[in-house]
């Protein structure tokens, strides 16, 4: 932000003693209309359009304040106190005033020049510490904007990934693959008995077994499902939270039928996790071949 710049003539005003009368409301009337004129959007192919926008809005913002206005305003008035003075001065008048100036100051009394050039200084010290404070000001909010559009982002992502971010909603479902196969569909109705179900994403490229992840509306559906989902007898479902909390082995009493019944499966974590899923799949598998055989032994007996 330049301390020399003409913070009037920026927004097409008028400078001066006539940019000093002007009110409020003209000031931000003059701003609107400029800006929508060098907007970045309306100039793609000028490279310096984006510092010329952000030039226009420190300005509007010092001429906004009114602190930083009328210290902008002593910094003009002493400007054009200097130029009129200097503009007046010709040459023989300014040997004149120099000659006497000169003996003005040999008899220690204060030089005018000298202290319209002090007036001038000082007044531009104060203007620097209120652009010092709009320059702060601005920087801060774009900051924040910033910060609220990642923020906007990150939770737009979560949206797009169908994960809530809460985990303990969250659910790991894996299966044999096989031709009785499940869907999101299918997965969806099961899952619906313990509660509302958020989404399913189903995982691909495993060649033996299938998984997916099943998002419940609540942390207390994620357990009923974890507590009591098997799945079809051909095809039992292993149903594990997707962040254990214990590091109990998981034990198995469940009956398995055409749908689904309680197994009672505790939290797993650690470097097992793998070795223990295998073996309960393979559990479940085994009852239900064990099922089906009982089935058919007792339709012989009948």
């Amino acid at each position: 932000m330049d301390a020399d710049a003409d913070h009037y003539e920026i927004l097409g005003l008028p400078s001066g003693e006539e940019g000093m009368k002007l009110t409020l409301k003209e000031i931000e009337k003059a701003y609107r209309a400029k800006a929508r004129q060098i907007h970045p959007d309306k100039n793609l192919n000028d490279p310096l359009a984006k510092s010329r926008f952000q030039q226009l809005q420190s300005s509007f913002e010092i001429l906004k304040s009114e602190t930083a206005r009328k210290a902008f305003d002593d910094l003009l008035r002493a400007k054009l106190e200097r130029v009129r003075r200097d503009f007046h001065l010709d040459g023989k008048r300014r040997k004149m005033v120099s000659d006497l100036e000169a003996r003005e100051q040999a008899s220690f009394v204060p030089d005018p020049q000298e202290k319209l050039k002090k007036q001038e200084e000082d007044a531009k010290k104060k203007f620097q510490v209120e652009i010092a404070k709009i320059r702060e000001m601005l920087a801060k909010k774009r900051t924040d904007a910033v910060k609220v559009g990642l923020e906007e982002n990150k939770e737009e992502e979560g949206r797009r990934s169908g994960v809530a971010l809460n985990k303990e909603k969250i659910l790991k479902v894996s299966w044999e693959k096989s031709r009785e196969e499940y869907d999101s569909t299918r997965l969806r109705q099961l899952f619906g008995k313990f509660g509302e179900v958020e989404d399913v994403v189903i995982r691909t490229g495993a060649k033996r077994k299938r998984s997916a992840l099943v998002v419940m509306a609540s942390k207390e559906a994620a357990v009923a499902a974890a507590q009591n989902m098997c799945g079809k007898l051909s095809n039992p479902l292993l149903v594990l939270p997707l962040e254990p909390s214990s590091t109990d082995a998981p034990s198995i009493s469940c009956t398995i039928n055409a749908e689904t019944e309680p197994p009672n499966l505790s939290h797993l974590v650690g470097v097992g996790y793998q070795k223990n899923e295998d073996s309960i799949l393979e559990k479940l598998k085994k009852a239900a071949e064990k099922q089906k055989e009982q089935a058919k032994a007792s339709k012989t007996a009948v």
